[in-house]
């Protein structure tokens, strides 16, 4: 029988209400998707596409480096330029003494760097003793310097570097300090500003074991005279 609601009451009302608690119950709730994992986005720092798109190898190293043959240098060079990227520096390794095995025995390493982003690329170069290396001074000035004392130290040949001349050793001087095989023993040197260093002089004058040779810190560096104290306001302000 029926209320006056219309609702099935008695044993009527609670069957339909049984059958309709057992549709509601059976069905099916959906599943919850899981999301697919985010991609990483690439670190801003990593060269991995810039050293693939430019087809460089790229070799083991602690900072990202790649090898690059004389050949090539220039072209690499500007490819780099035109991302962006500056010279900072440029040196030059004698691995003559070295106890692992190289490709030759010296390489010529530069330092290049992009100020925006702040990522680092060395550019290795592995040269025969005698082996010329073209000049970067066509794409980054600032190669001037940092050449020539690589020529200076090393002995490599820079081509085309518009003044490839030493830098921080005297015209005379045979050799190259930085070569494994220069000789240790010292010997007295004449600079271009007319001082003349003896080297046993020098380091007693430094330890003011005697008056030796040096006017860079004064007579106490010279082996003379006594330490003095800085003076101080006189008492009662000064006079």
């Amino acid at each position: 029988m029926t209320g006056g609601d219309g609702k099935l009451s008695g044993r009527e009302g609670f069957a339909q209400s049984s059958q309709s608690a057992q549709s509601q119950s059976s069905t099916p709730k959906p599943v919850p998707v899981s999301a697919a994992p985010a991609t990483p986005a690439p670190e801003p720092r990593d060269l991995t596409p810039l050293i693939r798109d430019l087809r460089l190898t790229e070799e083991h190293a602690a900072e990202p480096t790649v090898i690059v043959s004389p050949d090539e240098l220039l072209q690499v060079a500007q490819a780099l330029k035109a991302h962006g990227f500056m010279l900072m520096d440029s040196v030059g390794i004698d691995y003559l003494a070295y106890p692992e095995a190289r490709p030759k025995r010296f390489s010529v390493l530069h330092n290049i760097y992009h100020p925006h982003d702040h990522r680092r690329l060395f550019l290795r170069v592995w040269l025969d003793d005698g082996e010329a290396l073209p000049s970067v001074y066509p794409v980054w000035r600032a190669a001037n310097y940092l050449e020539r004392e690589v020529y200076d130290l090393i002995g490599v040949t820079f081509t085309g570097h518009p003044d490839l001349r030493k830098v921080l050793t005297p015209d005379d001087l045979e050799g190259h300090p930085l070569r494994k095989d220069f000789p240790l023993g010292e010997s007295p040197t004449l600079f271009r500003d007319g001082r003349f260093l003896d080297p046993a002089a020098f380091r007693a004058g430094l330890t003011g074991q005697s008056g030796g040779l040096t006017g860079y810190r004064g007579e106490l560096r010279r082996g003379q005279g006594t330490d003095r104290l800085p003076p101080v306001m006189p008492e009662g302000g000064p006079k």
